[in-house]
């Protein structure tokens, strides 16, 4: 019988052709050698019992043999006698026996081996491609409850492949690589810019002390929602510096659109915002007795005004009134141009003289480790879609014609609101409406953020009946502080949205990452505060570039893989790094339209350190000059 080699065939394969397609193992072919030179060989006609040796049962016992040996032929000889006889036939049934025990021993250590493998493999496969009944993280807990449902995966397993070892070990290897690079993608979402060199610079200069006698006093009624407030009466602290004033408790405001009855002392540490200003300016509970027989002068200062303005004119008018009622607080000071020792205290007062109530900072604590206790991170989104802010823009987008004739009645029955007639559509195309919640899923997607993501909503109630659905299709993990929260232990803050209002700020402040979709109050006390605590990650969607780019894909027109990365590359940049804030005027820009003081207090309340900032520059020169 004559058999084909192949070519580049192993001296193993090359062996078992030319002996008759006989499959033995190289391990086989030296044991048949080391018997035969071991003992005399036995005659070039071998008896019955040992053909079943052999490959087909016309050969000799060793393989490769067929009547007489090849290549050990030579130094054999004849027995003598049939006890040497015997002997051999016995030495040669030891040997064939125990070489058929070593091979099923060798299967079996092989056959345990793969299923060993494919056990070990089957929990990460299971894992990658998903469980049924998983669903999407947490339905309830302790007595807080998720909006939405679960979700389902993607199936791994080629349906083509056939072999299940190899199937297997292919797998194991595509996923240990897809393990690492998506943990690697993923961790580069969460992670935050490399900020060593900047620190925090607010102290209060050794040569500025607090005026021991004020010349009057003055009344702060802080306008707006709970940030806007907030950033007023920051701005009241360094007015009261420059008028050498006296600052009474602030009042809040009542009258705007929550008609929230809360005092100041029902949202703030009151004993801690008068001990940590206490070097820089006077703060009383109330008007001393000698003053209060005085009628105050009703006063609201010129928007955007510069230290000249306060420190002239209107300390002048204290000197003559002793008491001035402030009846607007929002943006009466300037962005730039103030002197640097009251832009520190107008940091000082926001981002320490004025912490919430130990009520609300507590419950916030509990929401963020209730967001946290699978040890994941979360998302705090600002998504402004609420019926007061879309009635104020006039942005009726996906909303249905009844939806937007009553956003139009609000509108014209708000008698402070001047624009009446806006183009919602125009409005939107330039930017100015805040993003629907559909809108702000696809940016999440579109950044890489998985369906899985744990994200707090960061506002009241969304506007229109159906506009939550695309969102929650995408993003099944979604909380609000009603969902996180029992009945009871919401129960102190839950008539007063402007408590409500500082748990969010609570959560938000303390997020992995922060995405506000409208450039509101909140919006910009929240970013810059986390600025302030080291840069935290924080993104600004670019949205007018971003919902032109949603209406070329909702028209066919941008395939999905192009929107997702033209969205990627344009906010590679937007994450809340360091950028300082530059004045408008040399731009000859309204200080409407330059960036707010509160959104980012760099320069002016952080500063670099100049030397490890030269060091990390000269360390990376040197390493980019040895790879080069």
């Amino acid at each position: 019988m004559s058999s084909t080699v192949p070519a580049g065939a192993s001296p193993t394969t090359a062996a078992v052709a030319a002996g008759g397609a006989c499959t033995v193992t190289a391990r086989r072919r030296v044991s048949d050698m080391s018997v035969d030179v071991e003992r005399p060989s036995p005659s070039a006609n071998p008896s019955d019992e040992d053909e079943d040796d052999g490959c087909d049962g016309s050969g000799g016992g060793v393989a490769g043999s067929s009547g007489h040996h090849h290549g050990y032929h030579h130094g054999h000889y004849a027995p003598h006698g049939a006890g040497h006889l015997l002997r051999a036939r016995v030495g040669v049934k030891r040997a064939w026996w125990w070489r058929r025990s070593a091979g099923v021993l060798l299967s079996a250590l092989v056959f345990a081996l793969c299923l060993a493998t494919v056990f070990l493999a089957a929990p990460r496969l299971k894992a990658a491609g998903g469980e049924e009944d998983a669903g999407g993280g947490w339905s309830r807990h302790e007595g807080w409850l998720q909006i939405g449902g679960g979700g389902g995966g993607n199936a791994v397993i080629n349906p083509g492949a056939t072999d299940r070892n190899n199937v297997v070990e292919e797998l194991s290897v595509t996923q240990r690589r897809g393990e690492v690079s998506a943990a690697t993608a993923l961790s580069q979402l969460w992670r935050k810019p490399d900020t060593r060199e900047y620190f925090q610079c607010i102290k209060r200069p050794k040569n500025r002390f607090r005026a021991d006698k004020p010349s009057g006093y003055i009344l702060v009624h802080a306008n707006g929602g709970l940030n806007q407030m907030r950033m007023g009466i920051s701005d009241m602290v360094a007015v009261a510096k420059m008028m050498n004033a006296g600052l009474v408790l602030p009042f809040l405001d009542h009258t705007s659109f929550w008609t929230d009855p809360s005092e100041f002392k029902d949202i703030f540490d009151w004993r801690h915002f008068v001990s940590a200003l206490e070097e820089d300016v006077v703060i009383v509970q109330s008007l001393p007795p000698r003053f209060q027989m005085l009628k105050p002068l009703d006063k609201a200062p010129i928007s955007w005004s510069k230290s000249g303005y306060y420190k002239q004119d209107m300390r002048k008018l204290l000197k003559r009134f002793k008491v001035i009622n402030i009846t607007h607080t929002d943006s009466r000071v300037a962005n730039n141009g103030i002197p640097p020792s009251l832009q520190k205290l107008r940091c000082r007062a926001n981002y320490r003289a004025l912490r919430y109530t130990p009520e609300i900072e507590e419950m916030g604590e509990k929401l963020i480790a209730r967001l946290r206790h699978k040890g994941e991170p979360y998302i705090a989104l600002h998504l402004r879609y609420e019926k007061d802010m879309l009635s104020f823009t006039g942005c009726n987008h996906s909303l249905s014609s009844e939806e937007s004739a009553e956003l139009e009645a609000m509108r014209w029955g708000t008698a402070h609101w001047r624009d009446k007639v806006i183009n919602g559509t125009d409005v939107r195309l330039r930017g100015g409406c805040p993003m629907t919640p559909r809108e702000a899923a696809l940016f999440l997607k579109a950044m890489d953020y998985p369906s899985e993501t744990t994200i707090y909503i960061v506002a009241g109630e969304i506007y229109g009946g159906a506009s939550m659905d695309a969102f929650l299709a995408e993003y099944p993990n979604v909380y609000t502080h009603s969902s996180l929260a029992t009945a009871e232990e919401l129960q102190p803050f839950e008539p007063y949205q402007n408590r409500l209002a500082a748990l969010d700020y609570k959560v938000a402040l303390e997020s992995d990452v922060f995405v506000y979709t409208y450039d509101g109050n909140m919006a910009k006390a929240v970013q810059g505060h986390r600025k302030f605590e080291d840069f935290r990650i924080t993104i600004n969607p670019d949205r007018q570039m971003f919902v032109r780019l949603v209406d070329r894909m909702d028209a066919g027109e941008l395939p999905w893989e192009q929107f997702a990365s033209k969205v990627k590359h344009h906010h590679a940049g937007r994450r809340g790094g360091p950028n300082e804030r530059h004045a408008g005027e040399p731009l000859r820009l309204d200080p409407k339209q330059e960036e707010n003081f509160y959104a980012n207090p760099f320069p002016d309340c952080l500063c670099v350190n100049r030397t490890q900032s030269s060091s990390s520059s000269s360390a990376a020169g040197q390493l980019l000059r040895r790879h080069t």
